[in-house]
């Protein structure tokens, strides 16, 4: 059993008002040769919502729900916030915690899968901000992967459900399921497992399935899709696009679809835009009815997950770790090479060559 004496929240960061946008996306850029061009195309998204991704402050909400869950539960462990690309950054919250006195943390990231982008650079992130802040740096532990904790499934299928009951009802009966994920780097993928192998499409695929079950009981036909591509057009990513997979559906026949960003926490950027306006303006131009289901980051029962997730790290009896599916329960640890990638570092494109950076 582990003592801890804190609990960190650690996620992706996004800007808070319309002087943060650019220095943010260039925060996220840095080193991938993002033409500023691009960074302003991008930048306006944001500026079309007052400058402000809604993922900070589902953050703090998540933070208010999961002390809550302390206190009734008998955690009483402090709770901090540190982000990758925005304040708080992880290296202030943790200089924080160590001036604080936390000599051992454990640390919940706010994505649920395997891979380079999702798991092990939080994790290189973590170690690089305890080297930044020295010696007194705590210990900091990173709670498993939930992909098929009943705390994330069972409020994506309620979501979706709630999604599917604003279709119009000549259509809701055949409607589609189209779970969607951050696409990643084909080679990302295929490095996302212990000594290599597609992991993250493994646990995405069986996410998606977990959901589809739960969802009007299992009725729907359902497939998994990719968005948010950021990467130079040469390199191969996952397929297929989410707009282009809209397409395939039409000519299909499907008359109505339910959009369910799986791969995602909290309704940041890439959901509101790419999914809610690109991807909707896509649906309405082929004819097809559209809902998206919200993520579960801010319902009660994810809250409820962290505490149990945590509880599971304390080796505390009265939670028993829990997954659905077959895939089982996660390990505690990351094995040593998982998810391990050397990002390539694109030349310089032309404006218009890169669908987007990642966005919060």
């Amino acid at each position: 059993m582990q003592a801890y004496d804190a609990f960190l929240l650690v996620s992706f960061g996004g800007p808070e008002g319309p002087d943060d946008v650019m220095p943010f996306l260039e925060n996220v850029t840095r080193g991938r040769g993002i033409p500023p061009q691009r960074l302003a195309a991008v930048a306006e998204h944001y500026y079309a919502v007052g400058g402000v991704s809604p993922i900070n402050q589902q953050c703090r909400d998540m933070l208010t729900a999961v002390q809550a869950e302390f206190s009734a539960g008998g955690l009483s462990l402090p709770v901090y916030w540190g982000n990758r690309n925005w304040s708080p950054y992880l290296t202030d919250t943790v200089r924080a915690m160590a001036e604080g006195g936390v000599r051992r943390a454990i640390a919940f990231v706010t994505s649920a899968y395997s891979s380079y982008s999702s798991c092990r650079q939080y994790l290189d992130d973590i170690e690089q901000a305890r080297a930044a802040v020295g010696p007194d740096a705590p210990q900091i532990d990173k709670i498993r992967r939930f992909f098929n904790h009943p705390g994330f499934i069972e409020p994506f299928a309620a979501n979706a459900d709630a999604a599917l009951a604003t279709l119009p009802a000549e259509v809701r009966e055949d409607a589609h399921l189209v779970f969607t994920a951050h696409s990643i780097p084909v080679a990302m993928a295929d490095a996302s497992g212990p000594g290599g192998g597609r992991r993250y499409v493994a646990e995405l695929t069986e996410a998606a399935r977990l959901v589809a079950e739960r969802t009007d009981g299992g009725s729907h036909p359902w497939t998994l899709a990719y968005q948010s591509r950021s990467g130079s057009p040469a390199q191969p990513w996952l397929e297929p696009d989410i707009r282009d997979h809209l397409g395939e559906l039409a000519k299909s026949g499907a008359r109505a679809v339910v959009v369910i960003p799986v791969g995602f926490v909290s309704d940041h950027m890439e959901v509101r835009h790419d999914l809610d306006v690109e991807a909707a303006q896509s649906a309405e131009s082929l004819g097809l009815a559209f809902a998206r289901a919200a993520t579960p980051g801010t319902r009660p029962r994810f809250a409820s997950m962290i505490t149990e997730l945590v509880r599971e790290r304390l080796d505390l009896p009265v939670v028993q770790p829990a997954a659905l599916g077959t895939m089982g329960v996660p390990g505690q640890v990351c094995p040593a090479d998982c998810c391990r990638y050397r990002p390539v570092t694109a030349p310089a494109h032309r404006a218009g060559e890169v669908a987007g950076p990642a966005r919060a």
